[in-house]
């Protein structure tokens, strides 16, 4: 299902429609309505009764020399040399893959929403950034933050920063008094998005309304058995 989000009410339009389980792309809005399907699983994370496990402390302690800048929702060159590094490493088979840089400059400009996007970079010297290393394209609603792309250097493991830039978004939605952190869809046995699945406490959309996900939920899915 798609729906236009408005140039003139689209951050209103677009707050409704995040909170019954749509996402953006642009100025349009969209939500998976498969015959016999119901796989893709909205998910956000409720920052006030969040607890910082100790893992994810590390995490945010190895993060401690990052600089975090929210710049403009405009495109770079910069942003876009770093996208292809991630998209050829961790999504090369994906429907990004081929991705431009008019799609990128789309991507991140054709907004009638609040937008912006987090840079996260290594360290700065005076007036000269450092080296940006993860981005992240954020949605502000009335009620929390939407992350709607991120991505980083993939040869940075060690430092996680897939995990790190949504534990900083926890913060920054605690910081400003709002109440969610959006993850988009999961989708159970997709290993590609198992890991939002270890945010706890998580809540997903249900047909009667958003819950917090069970430990069950959170186990993998079954595998099919294979023809004898």
């Amino acid at each position: 299902m798609f729906a236009h989000l408005p140039m003139a009410d689209g951050p209103t339009v677009n707050d409704t429609l995040t909170q019954i389980g749509f996402r953006r792309s642009q100025n349009i809005a969209y939500r998976p309505a498969c015959d016999g399907c119901d796989g893709c699983v909205s998910a956000r994370i409720p920052v006030a009764d969040y607890v910082f496990s100790r893992s994810e402390r590390r995490v945010l302690d190895r993060n401690q020399d990052l600089v975090r800048l929210e710049v403009k929702a405009e495109a770079t060159k910069e942003q876009f040399e770093l996208l292809r590094r991630y998209l050829s490493h961790r999504h090369s088979e994906g429907g990004m893959a081929d991705m431009t840089w008019p799609d990128f400059v789309a991507m991140v400009e054709d907004t009638s929403v609040r937008t912006q996007i987090v840079e996260y970079r290594l360290g700065c010297d005076g007036n000269r950034a450092g080296e940006l290393i993860a981005c992240a394209l954020v949605d502000q609603l009335s009620d929390g933050l939407s992350l709607v792309y991120s991505f980083y250097n993939p040869d940075a493991v060690k430092r996680s920063l897939g995990s790190l830039i949504i534990l900083d978004h926890v913060r920054q939605a605690l910081n400003l008094n709002m109440q969610r952190v959006y993850l988009g869809y999961w989708v159970k046995g997709s290993d590609k998005m198992a890991y939002k699945a270890r945010f706890n406490p998580l809540e997903i959309l249900r047909p009667n309304g958003w819950v917090l996900m069970s430990s069950r939920d959170r186990e993998p899915a079954p595998r099919p058995l294979e023809s004898i």
